[in-house]
């Protein structure tokens, strides 16, 4: 009997005239308005850029459709008498013209989750503020090597609403969270992951504690009969488990648990009620960095009861790594060059340094996400020879590596460019034979790029260009 998605169908039947707002023309949203138009609802899209700043393809295919909009600074003017209203990861549940309009009984609601309420099969949701690309990535390529039919989405795959209607009971969907597609969600995935929590987008959160309570909403929801995945290295993290509604597992690379996914030595092992089975030597991952290993125990943890051992390790000793993630692009006159565009914070950062032993040049610095830069100064002075800075960071991370190296009576040797390019070139001026040069910049791509991954395909486009010597 061909499986038939009730509550799909309830969705669509409801949706049909209703007046619907999309805010944000992000990636996400531009197939919810293709799904919304196709289910005839009465669409109205809202976004804070100019019309001109709009992509010509996505504003074409919104007038031909007879979609109506508002664009520019006062964009959510007109949000008014909506039934359902969609927002965007980037726009704040709490903006005043939204409060208005679910006091007169509006549903607020997003992509990401429409998504969980109607998906039919099992959901394992990753957040964190390092580690979740990685750690979601493992989780997928773990579940689809088993052989499930499995979706990748959230902040990473493909935007996953309009496939809801293929999707089956017996699969799989893996999804990378961010505290902003988790604010004000009221539903959680069946597995729930946290790889760590640590300061982290507070030009957004209002406050540590707001960005702390955003990412409890992926486990605040879960029945007694799901699963929550914690770091108990992380304090904050290891506190959730008396707010868990389901199972617990933790993950450690620092704590020998009784029961759990552990990293000993070199060695990780699987605990069951003190029993230590040997599943995996870290020598043999292709991944670097005990962050990596501790990625993988997270993974471990959360395909535990859906795939076998073999399975796991398998696939992660396979595992190569996600792009923009310590990602190396190319040897040059014994210079090793590597793309860590991903590192959008300092402790990012840090991970990326700890991974590396010797001769490293690090590049650095970006938009400012009023983050504390104090951490970063001493795993410079520790691990980097030469620092190059760039953009509106710079001047944090050089004050917390000279503080640094007063502290330590330690030098580093520090730059300062105006470009991502000058950054290269210099580097490679400085460069030595046996040297390595990270691009790690502790900070997000706002101020030159629309993303990390723009911001790491430039520096590999530039990289790529350079001549050997």
């Amino acid at each position: 009997m061909e499986y038939k998605n009730d509550k799909l169908e309830e969705f669509c039947n409801y949706i049909k005239y209703k007046r619907v707002a999309v805010i944000g023309l992000g990636v996400s949203n531009i197939p919810l308005i293709d799904f919304l138009y196709e289910l005839r609802a009465d669409i109205t899209v809202f976004d804070k850029r100019d019309i001109d700043k709009i992509d010509e393809n996505i504003l074409e295919n919104i007038k031909i459709k007879g979609i109506k909009y508002a664009f520019g600074d006062k964009y959510l003017e007109k949000l008014k008498d909506f039934n359902v209203i969609f927002r965007s990861p980037s726009c704040r549940p709490d903006l005043p013209e939204i409060i208005e309009e679910l006091s007169r009984g509006a549903i607020l609601t997003s992509e990401i989750e429409m998504l969980m309420e109607l998906c039919p099969g099992l959901i394992i949701g990753v957040t964190g503020s390092d580690g979740k690309t990685t750690t979601t990535s493992l989780i997928y390529n773990i579940i689809k090597n088993k052989g499930y039919n499995c979706y990748l989405g959230g902040n990473i795959g493909i935007p996953l609403f309009s496939k809801v209607g293929e999707m089956k009971p017996e699969d799989v969907v893996v999804l990378e969270l961010s505290s902003f597609q988790l604010m004000n969600m009221k539903t959680s995935p069946n597995i729930a992951v946290i790889t760590n929590i640590s300061p982290n987008h507070l030009d957004i959160h209002k406050s540590y504690e707001e960005y702390i309570e955003s990412k409890k909403n992926i486990f605040k929801y879960q029945s007694d009969k799901d699963t929550l995945v914690l770091n108990y290295d992380n304090d904050i993290t290891r506190e959730f488990e008396k707010e868990a509604n389901g199972k617990v597992i933790f993950f450690s690379r620092n704590h020998k648990l009784n029961d759990g996914v552990i990293l000993d030595e070199d060695i990780i092992k699987i605990c069951d009620n003190k029993l230590r089975k040997h599943i995996l030597n870290t020598k043999n991952m292709k991944l670097r960095g005990k962050h990596n290993y501790e990625n993988a125990c997270a993974a471990i943890a959360a395909t535990k009861g859906l795939v076998d051992t073999e399975t796991q390790v398998d696939t992660i000793k396979n595992f190569k790594g996600v792009e923009h993630r310590l990602e190396f692009v190319k040897e040059l006159n014994g210079v090793k060059w590597y793309n860590d565009s991903i590192g959008t914070s300092p402790t990012r950062t840090i991970a990326g340094l700890n991974s590396f032993n010797k001769n490293l040049i690090l590049i650095a610095g970006g938009y400012d996400k009023h983050l504390d830069y104090t951490p970063i100064g001493e795993p410079i002075v520790d691990n980097v020879k030469i620092l190059i800075l760039m953009g509106q960071t710079a001047n944090k991370i050089k004050e917390a590596t000279i503080n640094a190296m007063n502290k330590k009576n330690k030098k580093v040797e520090i730059y300062e460019c105006n470009s991502l390019d000058e950054t290269v070139q210099l580097a490679s001026k400085l460069a030595k034979k046996d040297d390595i040069v990270l691009f790690s910049p502790a900070s997000a791509s706002f101020d030159l790029y629309k993303n990390f991954e723009e911001r790491g395909n430039a520096f590999k486009e530039i990289v790529n260009k350079l001549m050997d010597k």
